[in-house]
C-alpha cells in the first residue's frame, strides 16, 4: 500500500487505461503540454502525444460533439470540462445525443464517453467556476453520475467509467484534489463497481446512507 492524492490516482486511472486500451483518447482545453488547469493531465501528453491527448479552442460544444461522434464508431474518449458550470454550452450534445443513441437505437450503438472535471466552490473562482451539478445530472436517464470522495475510489471508479460502454459523468470537487489516501501498488490493477454499495465503515448505532 501507498499514500498518494486525489490527483494523482486520477492521472494513474487515464494513463493506465490509455496504455491498456489505445482507442482511449482524452480532449478538451488546456490538457495537454499544460497538463490542465489544475495539473490532472500532467505529463500525459508527453506519453502519448498530440493525437492521443487533443488540446481544443474554448468550444464545449465543438469539442462535445467530436467526443459523441468518436464513441459512436468504437473510439473511448474522456472529455475534461475545465468547470463543470460550462456544462450547459454542450447541454445537447450530453443530453439529448451521447444520453440517447443507445435507447433510440434499441441497443445497437453504444456511446462510451466518460466526462470528467471538477466542481463545487471553496476556492473563490466566483459563482460562474463553483457549480455542483450531480442532481441535475442524477435525473437524466442515460448518464451514470460518480463522484468519488477518495484516491482509492477516484482511480478505481475512473477506471470502470471508461471501460463502461454508455456515458459516465465523473465529478471531482476540488477541494478533494490535494487529499491523501491509502492506495495499492501502482502495477496492481483493480477496479471500483459502479452503482454497488461499499460501507465505508462498520457500526451499530447509526446508519448513515450517502451517494
Amino acid at each position: 500500500m501507498r499514500k498518494t492524492t486525489y490527483i494523482q490516482a486520477i492521472n494513474e486511472a487515464m494513463k493506465d487505461e490509455m496504455r491498456r486500451d489505445e482507442s482511449v483518447f482524452l480532449i478538451g482545453e488546456d490538457i495537454g503540454h499544460y497538463g490542465g488547469l489544475f495539473r490532472v493531465t500532467r505529463n500525459l501528453f508527453d506519453e502519448f502525444g498530440a493525437e492521443r491527448v487533443i488540446d481544443t479552442p474554448i468550444s464545449e460544444q465543438g469539442f462535445m460533439g467530436m467526443a459523441v461522434g468518436a464513441a459512436l464508431v468504437g473510439m473511448r474518449p474522456i472529455v475534461e470540462l475545465m468547470y463543470m458550470d460550462f456544462f450547459l454550452v454542450c447541454g445537447d450534445q450530453i443530453f439529448n445525443q451521447a444520453a440517447r443513441y443507445h435507447y433510440m437505437s434499441g441497443g445497437l450503438l453504444n456511446v462510451p464517453l466518460v466526462i470528467r472535471g471538477q466542481q463545487g466552490g471553496g476556492k473563490s473562482y466566483g459563482s460562474q467556476h463553483s457549480v455542483a451539478v450531480e442532481s441535475v445530472f442524477a435525473q437524466y436517464p442515460g448518464i451514470k453520475v460518480v463522484a468519488p470522495a477518495t484516491p482509492y475510489d477516484a482511480k478505481g471508479l475512473l477506471i470502470s467509467a471508461i471501460r463502461d460502454n454508455n456515458p459516465v459523468l465523473f465529478l471531482e470537487h476540488k477541494m478533494l484534489y490535494f487529499t491523501r489516501g491509502e492506495m495499492p501498488d501502482a502495477t496492481e490493477e483493480y477496479t471500483v463497481p459502479i452503482g454497488k454499495a461499499d460501507v465505508k465503515r462498520q457500526g451499530k448505532d447509526l446508519t448513515i446512507v450517502t451517494s
